[in-house]
């Protein structure tokens, strides 16, 4: 962890995205994956103008732009294998597929779900073979809906009919789904009924792919994979409570729960500074650490170390957002940063960098036309500490 914290102590801010016409909340970041001998090329945001923006992962210069009107676009994936290709699910009942080498503003593929879904989760297997969305709940009904990705054609007109769903294992809004980072029949997913449960596509039937249910007793914001071989799934609630589980304990006699946080704006101690809210977690491989980033609303950035023994700050980042961060992506190959936040701006932090672009822009926290998708980072019971 020493090594971490110098590598955080020493990120600088490299570059900054140009502020857009239409100023937004960049609510969700993915990096395009590259080759073995290449760096990453582009990355996507997500933001809350309903549109998806493309940068040069090492200027941030913008590329492009996708629209997804009427619909509001929630969340946004990388292809593993192909660098170019980027999917979004929408909240009309689609994920559609953007190839950011064409001129076109309209999608490659589309995928469509069943008339009344409404996706406000997603996301793509390790070998691009499985699309998986989660919906928000309509009448009594929550789904997972799976779709074959292969075979992505040139033809908008081209839409994918759903591979099947799983309908019984969750009851409210499928808030989060996260496949595994090496086997790419496991996926993990995250609802606001405080279930988070992890499936082998593999088998024939929902009951028989369900291999685990953990509680979270809260409402999920956050799900990922974590430990050696990717054996603990965690997750972050939206009262910003924190929880941890070994997978690989199920068929013994050891407890699965590694850590239970109720609220770790509480449980972690920032000299001269505050937690507001989490924002999401990393897994590092080589130090074989599970991270968690969390931030104020004034935009400082918290780096939290966990262990079974608690949570621990191992430092802060300063000067670069002016509000909440709501996203991020970090790239461990090359050990930079990438932020987004609720002051529309795109950071690229860098080991000992030196920022030539323009000034720091003053705070401009932009009047919420953001959907109601994008739940605010406090609770009734917090809502007079936590200054959101």
């Amino acid at each position: 962890v020493e090594k971490i914290e110098e590598q955080l102590a020493s990120l600088r801010i490299a570059k900054r995205s140009m502020l857009s016409e239409e100023p937004a909340y960049l609510l969700d970041i993915d990096v395009s994956k590259p080759a073995q001998s290449e760096n990453s090329c582009f990355v996507a945001v997500s933001c809350s103008n309903k549109s998806i923006r493309v940068y040069n992962r090492e200027t941030l210069n913008f590329l492009q732009e996708y629209s997804s009107h009427p619909g509001i676009l929630n969340g946004v994936r990388f292809a593993h294998a192909c660098d170019n290709v980027v999917f979004s699910a929408c909240s009309d009942g689609t994920v559609k597929c953007w190839d950011i080498r064409l001129a076109t503003q309209k999608p490659v593929q589309i995928f469509s779900g069943y008339p009344s879904n409404v996706f406000i989760s997603f996301d793509i297997n390790r070998n691009d073979l499985i699309i998986c969305a989660g919906t928000e709940k309509v009448e009594k009904d929550v789904f997972l809906v799976f779709w074959d990705a292969r075979g992505i054609t040139n033809c908008a007109s081209a839409t994918k009919e759903p591979l099947g769903v799983y309908s019984e294992s969750h009851n409210d809004d499928i808030t989060k789904i996260c496949f595994h980072p090496i086997e790419p029949n496991l996926v993990v997913s995250g609802s606001t009924d405080g279930l988070v449960n992890v499936f082998d596509i593999n088998k024939d039937n929902e009951d028989d792919a369900l291999i685990s249910t953990c509680n979270s007793d809260s409402s999920v914001s956050f799900i990922g994979w974590s430990g050696k071989d990717y054996k603990q799934v965690y997750c972050m609630t939206h009262d910003e409570g924190f929880c941890w589980w070994d997978i690989a304990q199920l068929d013994t006699e050891e407890p699965i729960t590694l850590l239970h946080v109720l609220d770790v704006r509480d449980a972690v101690c920032i000299e001269n500074d505050s937690l507001h809210y989490l924002v999401g977690g990393l897994y590092h491989e080589k130090a074989d650490k599970l991270f968690l980033l969390g931030g104020t609303s004034t935009g400082n950035i918290h780096l939290i170390s966990c262990g079974t023994d608690g949570l621990s700050l191992v430092g802060t980042l300063c000067g670069g957002h002016s509000a909440t961060v709501r996203s991020f992506c970090w790239n461990l190959t090359d050990e930079s940063l990438l932020t987004g936040g609720e002051d529309a701006q795109l950071l690229l932090w860098k080991p000992g960098a030196v920022e030539r672009s323009l000034a720091k822009k003053a705070s401009m926290k932009i009047a919420s036309s953001v959907q109601k998708r994008v739940r605010v980072h406090n609770s009734s019971s917090k809502a007079g500490k936590s200054k959101i």
